[in-house]
C-alpha cells in the first residue's frame, strides 16, 4: 500500500494534536535513544529532536515514500535519522530510553502481544507512549465497511478493511502495561474537528483509512466507490456555516518502566 505524504499532512494541524497530547506526558529528562515507530513523513519526529538535542533520534518507516518526505523536510537536523523498517520486526535495545508510536499501531494486526514484547525488553526507567485512532466503529468507517461489504464491491474489497478489532480500549493497553512492569497512565480524548470545504471527511480518510480500497481498486473504480461513499459521508456528517464537524476519538497510553530494587 503506498502512502501520500502530502495527503497526510493535509489537515496538519489536527492529526498533529494528539502526537504532542501524548508525548507531553513522557517525563524523560537526558534520554540517549529515542525512537519513532511509525513516523510517516518525519515532521513529528523532529520535534522530539528539538526537545531532546542531545539525543539520537530515530524515525523508523514501512513506507519509502514518507520516508523520503522525512529525509527532505528535516535534513540538518543532529541526531535524527531515518529508516526502513517493519516494526513489527524492531525490538528495542538496551540504550532506547524512550519509544514513542503515533497513529501507528492500529495496521499491525495482534499489536497488543507485541507491545508487551516490547516492554518486556525496555530498560529500567524508559518510557513508552502509544497512541491509536479510536474511531473505527463511527461512521467515516462504518459506511466504509457497509459499502466494500455491497454486492457492487465485495468481490474486489472482502477482508480489505479491518474494523473495531484492529485497536484496543484504553483499560486493555493500560493492563499490559502494568503487567510489564510499568507504571502506566491510559486515556481517552474526543476531538471535535472542524473540517472546512466541500467533502472534508472524505478528504481526511483519503489520507488514511481510505489507503487500503485505493490501493486495490482501479482509478475509476476508485473514483466510483468514492461517490457513493461522499454521498453517505454527507448524510452522517451534515454541514453547518462553521465547517463541518468531525468527532475524532483518540486513544492514548502511557509507561514507564519500573527501576529494578
Amino acid at each position: 500500500m503506498k502512502w501520500d505524504p502530502l495527503k497526510y499532512v493535509q489537515f496538519g494541524d489536527y492529526r498533529d494534536r494528539p502526537f504532542f497530547d501524548l508525548t507531553g506526558r513522557i517525563q524523560a529528562e537526558r534520554p540517549s535513544q529515542v525512537v519513532d515507530l511509525g513516523c510517516g513523513p518525519g515532521n513529528l519526529t523532529a520535534t522530539l529532536a528539538r526537545r531532546w538535542p542531545e539525543a539520537e533520534i530515530v524515525g523508523l518507516d514501512s513506507s519509502a515514500e514518507m520516508l523520503a518526505r522525512a529525509d527532505a523536510q528535516t535534513r540538518g537536523l543532529p541526531g535524527l535519522s531515518f529508516g526502513l523498517a517493519d516494526i513489527a520486526e524492531w525490538m528495542p535495545g538496551v540504550d532506547t530510553d524512550v519509544v514513542v508510536t503515533n497513529a501507528a499501531l492500529q495496521w499491525v494486526p495482534g499489536h497488543q502481544e507485541m507491545l508487551a514484547r516490547w516492554l518486556a525488553a525496555l530498560s529500567p526507567g524508559a518510557w513508552f507512549g502509544m497512541q491509536v485512532p479510536g474511531n473505527f466503529n463511527a461512521p467515516s468507517h462504518t459506511l466504509m465497511r457497509e459499502l466494500a461489504a455491497s454486492p457492487r464491491w465485495s468481490p474486489q474489497l472482502k477482508d480489505v478493511l479491518r474494523g473495531g478489532e484492529s485497536v484496543g480500549e484504553p483499560a486493555g493497553y493500560l493492563r499490559i502495561m502494568l503487567d510489564s512492569g510499568c507504571t502506566a497512565d491510559a486515556w481517552e480524548t474526543t476531538y471535535q474537528q472542524v473540517l472546512p470545504g466541500p467533502d472534508p471527511v472524505l478528504e481526511w480518510v483519503r489520507g488514511t483509512a481510505l489507503r487500503p480500497v485505493l490501493a486495490v481498486l482501479s482509478a475509476d473504480e476508485g473514483q466510483a466507490f468514492e461517490n457513493d461513499y461522499a454521498a453517505a459521508l454527507r448524510e452522517a456528517y451534515p454541514g453547518t456555516p462553521h465547517g463541518t464537524v468531525f468527532p475524532f476519538r483518540r486513544i492514548f497510553a502511557v509507561a514507564q518502566k519500573q527501576l529494578t530494587a
